[in-house]
């Protein structure tokens, strides 16, 4: 019998117990910046070296983390599903703890890609600093979507998202567009699961909602563990 598919939406909750900042406080500044300064095309125009030394430590910060029990968890869903994660995290916490199905709407924090060519994207785990050329020496940028700029993976992940018998959303706010239109593209009578510590959205919301109150490295294991005993 073919395996079901479980596609799980992560957002900054997922990676949050593994040490990584969120980034954004109650005032809605990211490291004490405006978020316009740090994550947008004009910031970057306006002041390149301060975007740069924003992801390098975020990048540093990165490297020094590892995956948590929640990570780990989803690992050992793909025991029992076709497991596709969609994740709003620029971390690569799910491919370490060992995910083989990872899309990133967001980007990527270990890649970098040049200013001219969108399709000319290198591994990169060092600080990235002007000067930083690509082959034809165009300077080399985060591959991160920063605010304003189109989501380019969104279509796929609207194509995956459309194809699953299971959704379960893990750390997110559901308040980010697109990435909070996903929910609206499972297939009717999916059953669906909100694994957050305060939840935004309730039960009464969606259809064949649950909502499990707690972290993810709380609640997901609690739930993998629930649908490999519910097959």
């Amino acid at each position: 019998m073919d395996k079901k598919r479980v596609v799980v939406l992560t957002g900054a909750g997922m990676s949050a117990e593994s040490g990584l900042k969120t980034f954004r406080d109650a005032n809605g500044l990211w490291e004490g910046h405006n978020v316009m300064e740090v994550a947008s095309p004009q910031g970057f125009s306006r002041n390149p070296e301060l975007v740069l030394e924003f992801y390098n430590q975020r990048r540093r910060q990165l490297l020094q983390v590892e995956p948590n029990a929640g990570h780990k968890a989803l690992v050992e869903l793909e025991n029992y599903f076709n497991v596709d994660i969609v994740t709003q995290n620029i971390d690569n916490l799910h491919e370490k703890a060992g995910s083989s199905a990872v899309l990133h709407l967001h980007g990527e924090l270990l890649k970098v890609r040049s200013i001219r060519d969108e399709t000319t994207i290198l591994d990169w785990t060092t600080d990235l600093v002007l000067g930083d050329l690509d082959a034809r020496g165009h300077q080399l940028r985060p591959h991160v979507v920063w605010f304003g700029e189109m989501v380019p993976m969104l279509e796929p992940a609207i194509a995956i998202t459309a194809m699953a018998d299971v959704l379960i959303i893990i750390g997110t706010s559901m308040q980010v567009y697109p990435a909070a239109s996903l929910i609206n593209y499972v297939p009717s009578g999916t059953p669906i699961y909100f694994v957050d510590p305060r939840p935004t959205i309730r039960e009464m919301d969606f259809e064949h909602l649950t909502i499990i109150p707690k972290t993810a490295v709380e609640g997901v294991p609690h739930l993998v563990q629930k649908l490999g005993k519910d097959l």
